[in-house]
């Protein structure tokens, strides 16, 4: 392939319900989203490992 033809710029790619990026949460407020969407998918995957541990 020659390297003009080949790009991973996604600068392209949008997301629509961002468009309005005044309406955001605090960023305080993300960051804990986010870390409350991480504890539960620790959690969840300590379930899975528990569950095929005692296999």
């Amino acid at each position: 392939m020659q390297r003009d033809k080949v790009s991973l710029d996604i600068f392209w790619l949008k997301d629509e319900s961002l468009e309005d990026s005044a309406s955001l949460p605090d960023p305080d407020v993300l960051a804990r989203e986010i870390a409350m969407n991480l504890e539960s998918a620790l959690e969840q995957f300590s379930t899975i490992y528990d569950n095929l541990s005692e296999k």
